[in-house]
């Protein structure tokens, strides 16, 4: 499709305009999000079955009741996600981001887990996670671009 981008719609230069726009958001509604979801869920259940995503955190906290670090992510389709995991610097090599990853991998295991993913950057765990058990499957160059990081993704079979 060529088309033309006028105040933030694409409209079609060929038969198909009349089927469909396509517009363009730096604020889309909850609703239209939800429907690109939705969307989304159908056809992966129609393939595979429902994620059953549950969600997990962990949270650490001072005497205050501050929280000072913390593991967030879920379980779905027999994999944990780890979407973060996060530490004061007071608290770094301490063995607390261990005992959180292994409390997370419990949960997951009884959930019915064998697997576990999660990414991090060159400047942020690699050899931590590494040091887990969790072996890169991905990498993504110079990520944010001009910056010379790199974004690892990395998996863990559970056991």
């Amino acid at each position: 499709m060529t088309g033309d981008r006028r105040e933030g719609t694409v409209v079609a230069d060929d038969e198909r305009a009349d089927a469909y726009t396509i517009t363009f958001s730096e604020e889309p509604s909850a609703d239209d999000s939800r429907a690109v979801r939705e969307g989304l869920d159908a056809y992966n259940v129609r393939h595979v079955g429902p994620t059953n995503w549950e969600p997990l955190a962990l949270f650490v906290r001072d005497a205050a009741g501050r929280t000072i670090g913390g593991l967030t992510g879920g379980t779905y389709w027999g994999w944990l996600y780890v979407e973060t995991l996060w530490l004061d610097e007071s608290l770094q090599g301490q063995g607390v981001g261990t005992e959180l990853l292994e409390r997370a991998e419990r949960a997951a295991l009884e959930r019915g887990c064998r697997h576990s993913m999660l990414d991090t950057m060159s400047f942020q765990a690699l050899g931590f996670y590494e040091k887990q058990g969790y072996s890169v499957y991905g990498t993504i160059d110079d990520m944010p671009a001009g910056s010379g990081q790199e974004r690892y993704f990395l998996r863990k079979r559970l056991q």
